[in-house]
């Protein structure tokens, strides 16, 4: 199978997402500061890897599919829907933020142009599947970090 011009157009798009979700969580990692620093450190490891991955998964399904995959950094910039982390340090609470804010907004990339791939090529949609399942949890287990309990635990009676 080729892939069309719309199909290589959408999978492109996720790759320039991948990659920047990978770059600008190395960002994070290098300067995030504050309460739970390790914790946040090691997690943004976690994500950056698996965007990694997934960039690289997408940029190979595309020569798979005979479409030229294009990472380059003028070509991520021009591409990606994503904020840029700021410069310096920033404290753990805004990194979540702002990390959650990046992996919704990569999800909703994947999501915009899910039905398109579909319809083209299936192969590629359930591959996207295993990108959103991950980075959504990714997005909800780094957004519990700012999170405000709503239980109240009580002590038990003392018998």
């Amino acid at each position: 199978m080729k892939a069309s011009k719309t199909l290589t157009d959408n999978m492109q798009a996720v790759l320039v997402e991948l990659i920047e979700l990978h770059l600008q969580g190395k960002q994070a990692h290098w300067n995030v500061v504050g309460k739970n620093f390790r914790d946040m450190h090691l997690q943004l490891d976690e994500i950056i890897d698996d965007a990694r991955l997934f960039a690289d998964q997408m940029a190979e399904r595309m020569r798979a599919l005979h479409a030229v995959p294009d990472g380059r950094s003028a070509s991520v910039a021009k591409g990606t829907t994503l904020n840029q982390f700021p410069a310096g340090l920033v404290s753990t609470k805004d990194t979540v933020t702002m990390v959650v804010a990046m992996l919704e907004g990569t999800v909703k990339t994947m999501r915009d142009v899910h039905d398109q791939i579909d319809e083209e090529d299936p192969t590629t949609a359930d591959i996207l599947h295993a990108f959103i399942e991950k980075l959504e949890q990714y997005a909800w287990m780094v957004d519990a970090e700012n999170m405000e309990p709503t239980a109240t635990v009580t002590q038990p009676a003392k018998v």
